[in-house]
């Protein structure tokens, strides 16, 4: 029999403003990096590449380690403390060293702690609130995610701007104390680590027997078919998705000036716009079955990259990142519920996070190579369009191969889930 768990109001105020702070702490100075080591450190592109690709590295190699280390320790807040210490002393050092061997082991420091929030974050949540009502939670993470990365946007370009590009190293550092200060009033008498690892039920108590089974190893978990489709799936999805906005930034600046930094600027906002009420509206929807929803945000992909075929009007392009927003809410939302039904009772659930965002982000990289290659011989518009097909192939995966993965949903009625049953 579950127990509903309740935790107090100041837990989960404390997480939504740990969303809101993390929402710019996670990356680090991300963007701003490349400007501020071209304009004020005079960085030549080379140098520039390998400081960025640092951090990149970093995440994917230590997002499964990340993933295995928060289910195994009950330490979650204190995880959170160390990557936030990681991040601000990282952005401070850039700021006041900006040269190669610090900004390259800083880089490398916030690409660690950037695999170590996502997993720890979802695992509180999932310890303060339970699976029951985790649907609602995660989009309520979600929605102040998004919105904490508005505030950051805007007050990102406010300091920049008004007092110097160098201020941005601080202004993220001020941020990542703020979200050690809300991870700390997380009460963690509230916190079930049992249940954060998606091992067992709330109030369920198992004997050792039982709870060996349900701890079995990374490769017992890769051999069901479920998880593997799904995986397949997201990285498709990742695949095709990574490389349309850098694709986008590369056409807004061909012949349009200084224009071109509004434009990007423009497009990022216009989706973490429609992403806010996407998310809540993802967490609410999900209650009732999970792949319905998901199918809409894989199925808005492929109509994204052939619309950006259509023109190459900067109004044009803006307009078409409300598709991104839609598919990024819905995403962010979905991926992190579908793994939790996935690996519940497996006591596997952050390590299996980790293992998929490490192949989310190889998915990721090898889109950017490829869009390269293909645009440079045969013109953007073609990329689009394979990309766009590659968006078809995700989402006939997860159609055919992924099943609904919430409990007590009626399967019957989608004959394609037989396929996927191991």
């Amino acid at each position: 029999m579950q127990k509903q768990r309740k935790p107090s109001g100041k837990s989960l105020r404390s997480l939504d403003y740990l969303n809101v702070f993390l929402a710019d702490v996670r990356d680090g100075v991300g963007p701003y990096l490349s400007i501020y080591l071209k304009a004020s450190a005079n960085w030549n592109p080379a140098q520039i590449g390998m400081a960025m690709s640092a951090s990149a590295i970093a995440t994917v190699i230590a997002q499964t380690p990340a993933g295995a280390l928060v289910d195994r320790l009950r330490q979650k807040r204190m995880l959170i403390v160390l990557a936030a210490v990681f991040v601000s002393i990282g952005c401070i050092a850039m700021g006041l060293f900006p040269n190669l061997p610090v900004v390259i082991g800083s880089q490398i420091m916030i690409g660690i702690a950037a695999a170590i929030f996502p997993p720890a974050i979802t695992a509180i949540t999932l310890g303060l609130v339970g699976h029951e009502r985790l649907d609602r939670r995660v989009g309520r993470n979600e929605t102040f995610n998004h919105t904490g990365n508005l505030l950051a946007a805007t007050l990102a370009g406010l300091v920049g701007y008004f007092i110097a590009r160098k201020a941005i190293f601080f202004l993220v550092a001020a941020m990542a104390v703020g979200s050690i200060i809300s991870v700390r009033m997380i009460r963690e008498r509230e916190i079930d680590h049992e249940l954060a690892r998606g091992d067992g039920e709330e109030g369920e108590e198992e004997d050792n027997e039982k709870h060996q089974q349900r701890n079995e190893g990374i490769l017992q978990l890769l051999s069901d078919r479920k998880i593997l489709f799904f995986t397949i799936a997201v990285v498709l999805f990742h695949f095709a998705n990574a490389a349309m906005l850098p694709l986008v930034g590369q056409e807004l600046a061909q012949g349009k000036g200084t224009s071109d930094t509004v434009y990007m600027s423009a497009c990022i906002i216009v989706a973490q716009l429609v992403m806010i009420p996407v998310s809540n509206l993802a967490g609410r929807f999900a209650h009732t079955a999970r792949k319905p929803i998901f199918l809409l945000g894989f199925a808005v992909l492929p109509i994204r990259g052939v619309l950006y075929t259509l023109s190459d009007n900067p109004y044009f392009l803006v307009s078409v990142q409300i598709l991104d927003g839609i598919a990024g809410g819905i995403f962010g939302v979905l991926s992190v519920l579908m793994v939790a039904d996935l690996t519940k009772g497996t006591g596997r659930f952050n390590v299996t996070q980790g293992m998929l965002n490490t192949a989310i982000g190889v998915g990721a990289g090898l889109s950017n190579v490829l869009a390269g290659f293909v645009v440079k011989s045969a013109g953007y518009n073609v990329g689009f369009l394979i990309l766009a097909a590659i968006a078809v192939v995700a989402l006939a995966v997860f159609w055919f191969y992924v099943p609904e993965t919430k409990t007590g949903v009626n399967r019957k009625a989608s004959p394609q889930n037989n396929l996927a049953k191991s």
